[in-house]
């Protein structure tokens, strides 16, 4: 992962750190010389692995939070050389470089991100062929399953860790993202963003897209059911255009131990920015209802329309103060596909 990636996901400075560099030495490295010496697991995905490194120009909306080169891993799920990664490695980009495992080294295309999920696709460019990866059937993966992950580091080397799903949870995160089920693999890889998570035949069953908390740590992994359920509209379209988008105000929050969600951040190309929201304020209404966890407060803002007003009640400097502000469709922000 690059330096200005890794920092860009802790979103601003003031937010606790979930995505720290990445500890030294914490997987094998293979030589690509010796990958029969793998798991029979991991060499069916290692050839369909590949490194990606991306361009963004400093005046698109994400270069703010996630930096203008950015790093990563992904994995071809087709023959036609679509490679399936995690969306914030690629948003927004103008440039992407992709190191295959045979050694060739191509140019991709961002071809579609789905946002709700966190997965985006590229696809390359060139005449192939194209190594591809079997995608598994993520929704049997229980709690106790035997798994591995497969990365891709900054120095283009493959990272292989043998792992196990903690658990399967919910999980939301600070930038108006959640997952209704997400995997908890351990022990985690270093090189973590884009990552194949894979079943003990070979088979995809999520990306990986997070490092979470301190030792020890865990990856948190997106599974590829999100990614099947609109796979197809999704690669015709860029998007999923029949699934109606989040209303999104461009919000970074936490929970607060005493109920509500704290403002540790606002997007400049969100608008909650022009509609007044400052670092510190604690949100705990929206139309009306008390909210006390983050859940909570995204299901809400989430079951109105793009548009329409939201009106949230915040504590600032031991005062109740009432903000009206208009969601909008972030997809009409970010670059989510190559013209």
């Amino acid at each position: 992962m690059g330096r200005h990636l890794l920092a860009g996901l802790m979103v601003l400075a003031m937010l606790p750190s979930v995505l720290d560099a990445a500890p030294q030495g914490a997987a094998p490295k293979p030589d690509p010389k010796e990958i029969s010496a793998l798991p029979s697991y991991v060499r069916r995905v290692a050839p369909a692995m590949v490194g990606l490194r991306v361009q963004v120009p400093a005046d698109r909306p994400s270069a703010a939070t996630l930096g203008v080169e950015r790093g990563g891993s992904g994995v071809i799920f087709d023959q036609a050389g679509y490679v399936l990664t995690v969306s914030y490695v690629v948003l927004d980009a103008a440039r992407i470089d992709v190191a295959l495992r045979d050694g060739r080294k191509v140019p991709g295309k961002l071809h579609a991100l789905d946002l709700e999920s966190g997965l985006g696709v590229v696809r390359l460019e060139g005449p192939g062929p194209w190594p591809a990866a079997a995608l598994g059937d993520s929704s049997k993966v229980s709690a106790g399953d035997l798994t591995g992950t497969i990365g891709i580091d900054e120095d283009g080397d493959l990272v292989v860790a043998q792992s196990r799903v903690q658990a399967i949870r919910p999980f939301a995160a600070s930038w108006e993202y959640m997952l209704d089920r997400a995997f908890l693999v351990a022990p985690h890889n270093p090189a973590f963003g884009g990552a194949a998570l894979v079943d003990q035949v070979g088979a995809v069953i999520g990306i990986t897209s997070l490092r979470l908390g301190q030792s020890p740590v865990v990856n948190l992994a997106i599974p590829v059911e999100k990614f099947l359920a609109g796979k197809d509209e999704l690669l015709a379209k860029g998007r999923v255009e029949s699934r109606p988008p989040r209303p999104w105000l461009g919000l970074y929050t936490q929970e607060r131990a005493g109920g509500g969600v704290v403002v540790a951040g606002v997007s400049p190309a969100g608008p909650a920015r022009s509609a007044g929201f400052r670092q510190g304020d604690i949100i705990v209404r929206i139309n009306g209802e008390q909210i006390s966890t983050q859940e909570e407060f995204y299901r809400r803002l989430w079951s109105g329309g793009i548009g329409q007003e939201v009106q949230l009640v915040v504590l600032r400097d031991q005062r109740f103060e009432a903000i009206t502000v208009r969601p909008v469709d972030r997809y009409r922000i970010y670059r989510i596909s190559d013209p």
